[in-house]
């Protein structure tokens, strides 16, 4: 059986830092999670609390959901993480600087023995790691939304990353009940790569006129048997976080990542997607 993390920080409590969290306590781990305030930590622990609810309404949690929140704490700095924590997961926003810092501080706080891992969907493993006085303990745990329901976390090793880190991880995973997926660090790594790749081509689709957005979603769901559409799955990441991930493989990659400008234009309009109400669907 696969061994459980007694102790787990999240940093960030977000809908994806609020997912890990969730996941974690269910199974038993004592999770404590970091966000910058009185307020975001409150609503940090609502999304925790909202997210058993719905478990235990699908049949997937055992045990109460005030039982299992019970095992969730939430302060406000890094140093409030227990030094005893096995793992501690980053998913703050996609910004090179706040997770530096956050990973740094994270360090600082917890045992030498503790994993540190990003959430990351496609942000350089190695460059995160240069915050680190031990860059061998980190690597990517790259999450999907929405964390519960999810089947899959891609782990991204470093040049760095040890044996034993990733093996850790990996077992992890497995008491989870998820499947891990092992690549090497490179830009958007091997999903947020291909999603955003496809991602891409349907938008520009949709800007060409080809299709309207059910029909293209429902011919990759219908003829290929993708369980989303791209539009539709670029609604739920949101569009303001793809046309981020975009702009960075563009400039790593080459211009085949390019955001089409139906993309930026309703980033502008703040159309984001399902968070927002509006995306390439009416989400209200």
């Amino acid at each position: 059986m696969a061994q459980v993390p007694t102790a787990v920080g999240v940093i960030g409590g977000g809908r994806m830092g609020a997912g890990i969290a969730q996941v974690f306590a269910a199974l038993g781990s004592q999770v404590t999670i970091v966000e910058s305030g009185e307020e975001a930590g409150g609503a940090a622990r609502e999304r925790v609390a909202t997210g058993l609810e719905r478990a235990a309404e699908r049949g997937s949690l055992d045990g109460a959901p005030g039982e299992v929140l019970e095992r969730v704490a939430v302060v406000t700095d890094s140093a409030g993480l227990p030094a005893s924590a096995e793992l501690v997961v980053e998913a703050v926003p996609e910004q090179v600087e706040l997770k530096l810092r956050v990973l740094s501080s994270a360090e600082q706080a917890v045992g030498e023995d503790a994993v540190l891992a990003s959430n990351t969907s496609s942000l350089s493993i190695t460059e995160l790691g240069s915050a680190l006085r031990d860059p061998s303990r980190l690597l990517g745990m790259h999450f999907f939304n929405p964390v519960p329901v999810s089947e899959l976390v891609e782990l991204v090793i470093a040049p760095d990353t040890t044996s034993s880190v990733t093996d850790r991880a990996r077992e992890w995973v497995r008491a989870l009940g998820k499947t891990d997926v092992t690549v090497h660090d490179s830009p958007g790594f091997a999903t947020s790569r291909l999603g955003v790749a496809l991602g891409l081509e349907a938008i520009r689709m949709l800007e060409e006129g080809v299709a309207e957005a059910a029909d293209i979603d429902t011919a990759m769901e219908r003829g290929y048997r993708h369980p989303m559409g791209p539009l539709r799955s670029t609604d739920l990441v949101g569009l303001d976080v793809r046309l981020a991930v975009a702009e960075y493989l563009a400039d790593k990659l080459g211009e085949r990542f390019t955001p089409p400008r139906l993309l930026r234009d309703k980033v502008a309009r703040g159309e984001l997607g399902r968070k927002a109400g509006q995306g390439f669907y009416d989400w209200s």
